[in-house]
């Protein structure tokens, strides 16, 4: 199957730099279509690790090109750190693309990053928003990375797209129509907006190196596509995250569910093979919102350092609870996933038994549904199964699995309804169990 989507099934955080390095052996090209540098991926690489926040997993495969597509909100000073981090670990390979009228749309450099002229600037003054409004009551936990009021001015139509930054008079002029409907917000946070002037001084030298990259990537993912080529849509965050489809208003500003990999990529949607739902073996979320099934006892505090449960890009910990299956039900069917990866089910090692969500009690009764807008008043309904004590890491098939881990597995997909491809059982690359590749059909 040459086109596949790679989507979160909780609130995010299920282990996407991992499997996406995994998925991507056999890709040619690897699209991250939302979202922005608020959603870090942790890649363990031989003894170490790294955290990617814009460029795809990906980054790593040599000859696999990747893209950071139109739907994305990229700040610029973000996106040049993490490929200058890259370039120091040896890790980069060519990065240099030509601009517009020079050959924008060849399909030469097969292993470079190409970036989309149609994807919005992250700038100062949106940090400075979203830095303020998590300092007020009923702040929504943010990342302050500026990407929620970077995608407000995309949707009040005076955003600045990154194409904008080969005319920097007319990024200029958009800065200056940008900020000043800025300003009363920033003053009655207690801010002090940046001048046009500071703003463009941080980003002229970020665009010189920003610029190089920039194409209409929409043309480019679509004929890779076309041409039988393997591409791989990689999301950020996770379903539950998503502002149409997630826990509103606790949610990301971007489509985090499958859907977002049309619009943010520029590709229609019969063009689309397969969709992989990642799910971890329990749940984690983090920033406010509602979490039924949330863990605040030593078992919760456990899982979250046996799991390293904490935000790639803030550091902050993560809340931590048991598997919610309403809710994965609730992934499965508003993303049509063809499939399951379970990550981290070694985390669970050395629980005597496990408890998982099967149902809520709501106001209108029983629901084995999620109960999207009546979360915050369901109660979880729980089974508990038996756990295991042996350790998985060594595990590359199902058989090799303790019968309990085995069966938590087989668990999950019977009451999910949805076919598990790929098992994690440690955070190296090699500790996988890999059931279906998904470029080979039938997912």
């Amino acid at each position: 199957m040459p086109a596949v989507v790679v989507v979160g099934a909780q609130w995010g955080d299920e282990g996407k730099g991992k499997i996406v390095d995994i998925f991507t052996e056999h890709a040619d090209m690897v699209v991250r279509y939302g979202g922005g540098p608020n959603a870090g991926h942790t890649l363990v690489v031989g003894d170490s690790k790294l955290v990617v926040r814009l460029i795809p997993s990906g980054i790593l495969r040599e000859g696999t090109r990747c893209v950071l597509a139109q739907g994305m909100a990229i700040d610029p000073a973000s996106l040049v750190g993490e490929l200058d981090e890259l370039a120091k670990r040896g890790l980069v390979r060519g990065v240099r693309r030509p601009g517009r009228g020079e050959g924008a749309d060849a399909d030469a450099d097969a292993g470079s990053l190409v970036v989309s002229d149609r994807a919005h600037a992250i700038l100062p003054y949106h940090v400075l928003v979203d830095t303020l409004r998590e300092q007020t009551p009923g702040a929504l936990g943010t990342t302050k990375r500026g990407v929620g009021p970077c995608y407000e001015d995309k949707a009040a139509r005076r955003g600045v797209p990154l194409g904008a930054l080969r005319d920097l008079a007319r990024t200029e002029a958009l800065i200056d129509r940008a900020l000043a409907a800025w300003a009363p917000t920033i003053h009655a946070l207690g801010g002090k907006p940046p001048s046009v002037r500071e703003v463009m001084d941080k980003l002229r030298p970020l665009a010189d190196r920003v610029v190089p990259m920039l194409a209409e990537t929409s043309r480019l993912v679509e004929r890779a596509v076309r041409d039988g080529k393997k591409v791989l849509f990689e999301g950020a965050q996770g379903t539950l995250l998503d502002v149409d489809h997630g826990t509103y208003p606790f949610v990301t500003s971007s489509h985090a569910t499958a859907g977002g990999a049309c619009t943010g990529s520029g590709v229609g949607p019969s063009r689309i093979d397969a969709v992989v739902g990642l799910v971890k073996a329990y749940c984690t979320r983090v920033g406010g919102g509602p979490f039924p099934t949330e863990l605040t006892d030593e078992v919760g505090e456990r899982l979250r350092k046996r799991g390293d449960e904490y935000g790639s890009v803030t550091g902050r910990p993560r809340r931590t609870g048991w598997l919610d299956l309403p809710a994965l039900r609730y992934a499965v069917r508003v993303n049509g996933l063809d499939g399951l990866a379970i990550t981290k089910l070694d985390v669970l090692t050395g629980l005597d038994s496990i408890r998982v969500c099967v149902a809520y009690d709501t106001p209108h009764g029983r629901t084995e549904d999620f109960p999207i807008d009546d979360v915050e008043r369901a109660t979880p309904v729980y089974e508990t199964v038996p756990g295991w004590r042996e350790d998985l890491g060594g595990a590359r098939t199902m058989d090799a699995l303790p019968a309990a881990a085995r069966r938590y597995v087989e668990r999950i997909e019977r009451d999910a309804g949805c076919p598990v491809v790929l098992v994690s059982v440690g955070s190296r690359r090699d500790e996988t169990i890999v059931l279906k590749d998904p470029f080979r059909p039938p997912c």
